[in-house]
């Protein structure tokens, strides 16, 4: 089949990873497959994935990308488009309508709709909650990486057709990415534990909680934080960490092109954010056989992590709990056959089966 895959900005993580995985995965069952990407993320380049035929329109939004994905629904006709976050979706259905595109359309949203949508007349968010339920009933299916995140949509819409999907996490490249050498001092020396954690260090990432677990675990015993990641915070967090005399056991890395990696080296992982829609993070640390911890943030840890059968949670914004639950993680790591039962949903061909399933297509 011809098969769109869209995304709004290319980076190495989020949503834009868990789109270059699906389109890989559908490409591997020999579909024709086109990756359009609506911006590039400066931060990181854009290095196009070799095996993967990519469009970049330059669009700095999801509104400006409507009038290409017209030319393009009108010209290439693909049979199957799935695009991801709601803005996004909203156009491509919206350029589905204008064509007259008789495409299966499957729009994947990714973060909780309480942001994304309001019920104050004629704000922005307002008007955005009117243009996506008229365009809804042009979707053939609508997910969430969530079941908390489709309950949210319940409390948004008046009966919304969205029903969960995860991203792929486990496939074929996650796992030879993780095999790749690291180079680090700390994950040479076996001596000394290493707790890893990833992402923008951004305020709703929480890192500020991690760092001040780390000083309360200083007197306990000795153990190491490698923060994957840059952003916004990273000279704040440095003072922090300076500050707290963390500096011979908190390392900033910075961005790094595969955390896989690092995390296969590490003993546990940790996620501190405030909120989230669905951290395959998670399951990435998961996969690459860390110990985890995780706050209790909507969406998604509590939902993947089993009330705690697959990770330790503890409330958001507690140092003292975290500091508790790394510990634990490292005394008393959960068990590799419990982590391999927690990735089944995240498999590839677990997820390209349920897509296919919604759309009512042949896998």
């Amino acid at each position: 089949m011809k098969i769109l895959v869209v995304t709004p900005l290319f980076a190495r993580s989020g949503v834009a990873l868990a789109q270059v995985r699906f389109a890989r995965a559908l490409q591997r069952r020999g579909h024709e497959v086109v990756l359009v990407v609506g911006h590039i993320n400066r931060e990181y380049g854009f290095d196009p994935p070799e095996d993967l035929t990519v469009r970049v329109l330059d669009a700095p939004n999801a509104r400006g990308m409507f009038w290409p994905i017209v030319r393009y629904l009108r010209e290439e006709q693909p049979e199957v488009v799935f695009s991801a976050e709601d803005h996004l979706n909203t156009f491509v259905l919206a350029a589905a309508i204008l064509t007259g595109s008789r495409a299966k359309i499957s729009g994947s949203c990714r973060v909780t709709p309480f942001d994304t949508y309001s019920n104050t007349p004629l704000t922005k968010r307002w008007l955005l909650k009117q243009f996506a339920r008229l365009v809804m009933p042009r979707a053939d299916a609508l997910t969430c990486v969530s079941q908390d995140m489709v309950a949210q949509y319940r409390q948004v819409f008046s009966s919304p057709p969205h029903v969960c999907v995860y991203n792929i996490v486990d496939d074929a490249t996650s796992r030879a990415k993780m095999a790749e050498p690291v180079d680090h001092a700390w994950l040479g020396d076996t001596s000394v534990p290493v707790v890893v954690a990833a992402g923008r260090l951004a305020p709703w990432k929480g890192f500020d909680t991690l760092i001040g677990a780390m000083d309360l675990l200083k007197e306990r015993r000795t153990v190491r934080l490698m923060i994957l990641g840059d952003g916004p915070l990273r000279v704040e967090l440095q003072e922090q960490i300076d500050g707290l005399g963390l500096s011979d056991r908190v390392d900033l890395v910075g961005y790094v092109d595969n955390p896989l990696k690092y995390f296969r080296e590490a003993q546990a992982f940790v996620l501190s954010s405030l909120v989230e829609g669905m951290p395959n993070v998670l399951v990435e640390a998961m996969l690459a056989g860390c110990s985890l911890v995780s706050t209790d943030c909507p969406t998604g840890p509590r939902e993947l992590l089993r009330e705690g059968r697959y990770g330790r949670l503890v409330p958001v914004g507690d140092a003292a709990a975290m500091a508790g639950a790394i510990e634990q993680a490292l005394d008393d790591p959960i068990p590799a056959d419990r982590l391999e039962e927690a990735l089944a949903p995240f498999r590839e061909e677990t997820v390209i089966a349920r897509h296919f399933e919604l759309l009512g297509l042949a896998a």
